[in-house]
């Protein structure tokens, strides 16, 4: 059967349909409905429970995709980032995060976390080593994120899990710039993968989502922090992210390829400065990333001379698109500074090694020619 299959197409294509069985239609059918015959069953049916019909069918997919028992689909990466973190820990825990991170959720943890009495420490790093000297007695999670966004750092996943099994500690990552095409965090022993589903799941800028895969156990728990704040994603929005899921490991091989091209191509300019992608050579983590994945991903970061202002970059482009988001069937570029990293301060900017001449690319699925072009004449 398709859902027994190990391929990740099949899996994208069939994993997780649902039968109709009035029509026999091979598109699985929409169940609108807010309310549900509630006799006969454990546990009513309803939107906020996160088990419709589609949401069950759902999350049955993102599950089989990071190859893990069981999966949750939500209203977007960010309600899956804080309901996992506030599933997991308890007033008086402790948690160790990545300095280098997504900017919503450094904004997340610095300003807010604390109002629930969890206590946290960032790295200096992203090594195992960095991990295991912020590691406290009350440590009872360690999170990462691999590829960082934006300048696409790798961990090795496998050292931070066994170091975090020494002191009991789960490992939870934000694995969206990977997406499950290019990695699979579940098979080195990592507890809890988190995709942005807005990204490469979506691939086509036209939905906000987010999705947590992890045991049953700890699906249940984060599932009851996240019936209480109700950050559960429409079924119409679950169906079509569903239907964008079908083509994603077409999509983001097709983005591998164009990236690594133009992260090659980018190097030789000499209004670039220095280029952040993990499938280059002179990346310090690709040997590691060679070795944990089995592609790089679309995005690729770079760094302009002073002499050429980012803005006026941007604003000079026609094709490549300025906009906040990436992974979508468009080529998008942006300026961490002014938008994912905008609320940290410059401090915790230039800790996070975040520059203000930053560029993060994301490549579509256009012709290379027809970008290495719009970059020349905006250059």
């Amino acid at each position: 059967m398709p859902h027994k299959s190990k391929d990740l197409n099949t899996k994208c294509v069939h994993e997780g349909d649902l039968p109709n069985d009035q029509h026999s239609s091979i598109v699985s059918p929409i169940y609108f409905s807010t309310a549900f015959d509630y006799q006969d069953k454990s546990l009513s049916q309803y939107p906020r429970y996160f088990n419709t019909p589609n949401q069950i069918g759902l999350n049955k997919k993102v599950a089989a995709l990071d190859n893990c028992d069981a999966g949750l689909v939500f209203a977007s990466g960010m309600a899956a980032i804080t309901t996992t973190l506030l599933g997991l820990l308890s007033s008086g825990d402790h948690m160790v995060i990545q300095n280098s991170i997504y900017g919503g959720t450094f904004n997340f943890v610095a300003n807010h976390i604390s109002d629930f009495g969890i206590e946290y420490d960032f790295t200096h790093g992203h090594n195992a080593d960095d991990f295991a000297e912020k590691i406290k007695p009350n440590t009872k999670l360690i999170y990462i994120e691999s590829p960082s966004n934006p300048l696409l750092e790798i961990v090795d996943f496998e050292a931070v899990v066994k170091m975090a099994q020494k002191h009991n500690a789960l490992v939870v990552i934000d694995s969206t710039m990977g997406s499950p095409v290019n990695q699979l965090p579940a098979q080195y022993g990592v507890d809890v993968i988190i995709h942005s589903a807005t990204k490469y799941m979506s691939g086509h800028s036209d939905i906000l989502a987010g999705t947590v895969a992890c045991s049953q156990p700890l699906c249940d728990k984060i599932a009851h922090r996240a019936k209480m704040l109700g950050g559960s994603l429409s079924d119409l929005t679950v169906w079509l992210l569903d239907r964008s899921i079908k083509t994603m490991g077409l999509r983001v091989s097709a983005q591998n390829t164009h990236a690594l091209i133009m992260a090659t191509w980018l190097e030789q300019q000499p209004q670039v400065l220095r280029v952040f992608y993990p499938g280059l050579k002179s990346h310090p983590d690709h040997d590691l990333a060679h070795a944990q994945m089995c592609g790089f991903g679309g995005v690729v970061s770079f760094e302009l001379r002073d002499d050429f202002p980012a803005v006026a970059f941007l604003n000079n482009l026609k094709l490549i698109k300025r906009a906040t988001s990436f992974a979508g069937v468009e080529s998008t570029a942006l300026i961490p500074a002014l938008t994912s990293h905008a609320l940290l301060n410059p401090e915790q900017r230039l800790a996070a090694g975040i520059s203000d001449q930053l560029i993060r690319f994301s490549v579509g699925i256009e012709s290379v020619e027809d970008l290495k072009n719009d970059i020349v004449q905006a250059f």
